[in-house]
This record gives structure tokens, sequence and C-alpha cells, in this order.
């Protein structure tokens, strides 16, 4: 199938439609709040946390303030493994633009063991090889608990995840 249509790009974008350019100057600062921002900061350490809900006894990851389900504040923090599963993922070979990927992305929600199921967090994998076999049909027939996501730290010292085992 041919692809239809055009990427967008700036000689496209500045030939069609009628632009203006101007910066904004918008200052201002962003305060992650406690949940998010102790998640953060147990990141740095190198550490992923979650809270338990005594409401229902479920271990949430990205932390919250309140339980979504039975509205009861949450305070107790729990040191999460740094191994999860993937439950679903998508091979993605579109950027934002619409213009075609080279090297596709692998975006995917991934459960972390020793939160509750069914909770997990969105992240673009990385070190996956070559796409076609680490994620085949098999592979997806299997995405629940038969691939491992490790942490690791980037070069930079953060803590990231990263590997499909």
């Amino acid at each position: 199938m041919e692809p239809k249509g055009h990427p967008l790009s700036e000689a496209v974008l500045r030939g069609q439609v009628t632009t203006t350019d101007w910066r904004v100057k918008a200052e201002y600062a962003w305060d992650t709040g406690v949940a998010v921002g102790r998640f953060l900061a147990g990141l740095k350490e190198g550490k992923l946390l979650g809270v338990r809900c005594d409401g229902c006894r479920r271990t949430l990851i990205p932390p919250r303030a309140f339980c979504e389900l039975c509205f009861k504040p949450i305070h107790q923090w729990v040191d999460l493994q740094d191994t999860g599963a993937i439950n679903t993922f998508s091979v993605s070979f579109v950027n934002w633009d619409a213009s075609r990927r080279e090297v596709p992305e692998v975006p995917a929600v991934i459960e972390i063991d020793g939160a509750s199921p069914g909770i997990g967090i969105m992240h673009i994998l990385g070190d996956v090889g070559d796409v076609g076999k680490a994620l085949g049909c098999d592979a997806a027939a299997q995405a629940g608990r038969g691939r491992a996501v490790r942490c690791r730290r980037d070069p930079a010292g953060r803590l990231d995840l990263v590997r499909l085992r």
C-alpha cells in the first residue's frame, strides 16, 4: 500500500499556510507535588517507589496522593522491584508529524513486579534489537509474563527501563 499525502515539513508549512513567528516569554515553575516528587527523587536514587492504598489494598505506580477507586488518601510508600512484564506494546514506524521512521519506536505499558495486576507505567522501550525478531508474532502472543524489563542507568546516571529479556 502506497502512503498517501505528504509529510509535514517547514517548507510545506511556510509555503501553504499563513504563519507568524514570535517568542513567548512564559517563565514559570512547576511543582511535581508530593507523590510524583518523591517518585522522581526515588528514581534519582535508583529506586522504583510505589504507594499502597489501605482502603482497597492495591499497590500503585506511579504513586498518587489518593486512590481513584476508593478515594482514600494514600500515605504508605513501598519499594518496588526493578523488573516487570510488558502488558501491551506497539511498534511505531511513524513520527509525531506523520513522517516515516527508519528505526521504529516501541511504546509499552509495563507492569512493575510488586505493583497490583493491571497497574503499569508507559515507557518507550530501547535496546530491543531487531524488532521483527524481538517483537514478532510469537512474542506478541506471549507479551504478558514472558517478557521481563530491567532498569539500568543511562550515561547521565538516570534510572531507565530499557531491556527486553
